[in-house]
């Protein structure tokens, strides 16, 4: 387990723009993407805003030619994977089966030495798609009908499940945005899906992470990559009461505001950001550019917040909240770097904005830096990319990496008023020294990640 692990390459495909470079740069200048979905209807909804890829991205321009057909049986998360993949796979000056597209040529690292460990969420089906086979199961007075919907050849042409396309299932299945992008690139090394929301990509960032120290692989692709912006997800998030109210006259600064204690919820966003993890040495030898080191990771769990308690409460700093989940994978990622809580530079939290989360989150923080943790500045996605669910993860990677790389902090959005003792209200970028970066990702479900990110 001595084999230190670097990030090489960076995937990050956002509301903000697709690729590190816009991504980073909207960031910086305090960009927000929230504003009024185009790719579903959110008018029905009391949240009709929400964060969504610009333009029309298809993963058709992110894969070689010979695996076009493959985008037809790809949801829209195994499309931002594919594309986040191979972004990253450039980033990091990789040959591999995909960019080699059967040309001559030697890939980077032989396939058994590649690893992919992607996180997902459970995929939601597209509205039209299934719509279209529940139609056909409606009995003589326009109700579904459960028989219809399930019926064999035997009971007079089939039923409604089968007028779904062929692979349909296979489309929907989480594991299948790892499934493509080893495909693609020829990682026949360890492989991985994890899907724990939001908690998803760093979880599987650290178990790329060990697959190299164990000297299982050479090389991971991972993070992670979900799109909430559909009709079922809003569905499900309005059921949840995790989303923020709001008009889509209102300003997109105004509706996600991390750990104020009057916050509303969140906004729904798509995307995802994945790395490529490779060991030390090997790098350096090829003469890869080294965004940070992963030096420590964590991960402990806790039961999920207890939602109408905190909402009687006054304050984000009450003590029935302990966080402890939070507080012993911050504790363990510390530990396995080998550092103290007093020499993290800056933290990327998850910072939802959906107050139940951020009571146990902020709490958890405070139990391992203690006062000092007001003079710790945070670094904010959620603002300027929604909720990306098991994308999120990947993308607070991709932004600390960023952010020790530039040796930087970008500007942080919050229109709200934050708790005391933290230090996450609005803010323009500037300059920082960052020699460690704390990554925290919590999840509604009560699972809790942390990576320490250390200066190369």
């Amino acid at each position: 387990m001595s084999r230190r692990v670097v990030i090489t390459g960076i995937g990050v495909v956002s509301p903000l723009g697709v690729g590190r470079g816009p991504f980073w740069d909207g960031l910086c200048v305090g960009k927000s993407a929230i504003a009024k979905p185009t790719i579903f209807d959110a008018s029905g909804f009391a949240t009709k805003l929400a964060a969504q890829l610009p333009g029309e991205f298809s993963a058709k321009d992110f894969v070689p030619k010979s695996y076009r057909k493959a985008v037809k049986v790809m949801a829209r998360d195994s499309e931002i994977a594919v594309a986040a993949a191979k972004l990253a796979a450039e980033d990091a000056g990789l040959v591999t089966r995909g960019s080699l597209d059967g040309a001559p040529g030697t890939p980077t690292y032989p396939s058994d030495r590649m690893g992919c460990q992607i996180g997902a969420g459970l995929i939601n089906a597209e509205t039209d798609e299934l719509t279209s086979a529940l139609a056909t199961s409606t009995n003589e007075l326009g109700a579904f009908d459960y028989r219809k919907w399930g019926a064999v050849e035997s009971d007079g042409g089939g039923g409604g499940m089968n007028n779904l396309q062929p692979l349909w299932m296979l489309k929907y299945l989480p594991n299948m945005l790892a499934c493509h992008v080893t495909i693609i690139h020829g990682c026949e090394g360890p492989s991985n899906t994890i899907t724990c929301a939001e908690a998803s990509g760093l979880l599987c960032m650290g178990e790329g992470m060990r697959v190299i120290q164990r000297d299982a692989a050479d090389l991971c692709f991972t993070g992670g990559c979900e799109s909430k912006v559909n009709l079922m997800g809003a569905l499900r998030w309005t059921l949840l009461n995790r989303l923020a109210p709001c008009a889509e006259t209102d300003s997109p600064d105004s509706i996600v505001r991390p750990f104020d204690p009057g916050a509303k919820g969140t906004v729904l966003g798509e995307g995802g950001g994945l790395v490529v993890l490779e060991e030390r040495e090997k790098a350096v030898a090829r003469g890869a550019s080294i965004y940070a080191e992963v030096a420590g990771f964590g991960a402990a769990h806790s039961p999920p917040p207890a939602y109408e308690e905190i909402r009687t409460k006054q304050s984000l700093s009450n003590d029935d909240q302990p966080g402890d989940g939070v507080r012993f994978a911050v504790e363990a990622a510390l530990a396995d770097a080998g550092i103290a809580a007093g020499d993290i530079d800056a933290i990327v939290p998850t910072g939802s904005g959906i107050r139940e989360e951020d009571v146990q989150e902020a709490a958890g923080l405070r139990a391992v830096f203690g006062e000092r943790l007001a003079r710790v500045p945070m670094i904010t996605v959620t603002p300027s990319v929604g909720q990306t669910v098991a994308g999120h993860g990947g993308i607070q990677l991709a932004v600390g990496a960023l952010a020790v790389k530039h040796q930087h902090l970008p500007a942080r959005i919050n229109a709200g008023t934050v708790a005391s003792g933290l230090n996450a209200g609005a803010e323009s970028q500037r300059p920082a020294q960052l020699k460690h970066v704390l990554v925290v990702s919590t999840a509604l479900g009560g699972q809790n990640a942390a990576a320490v990110l250390r200066r190369s």
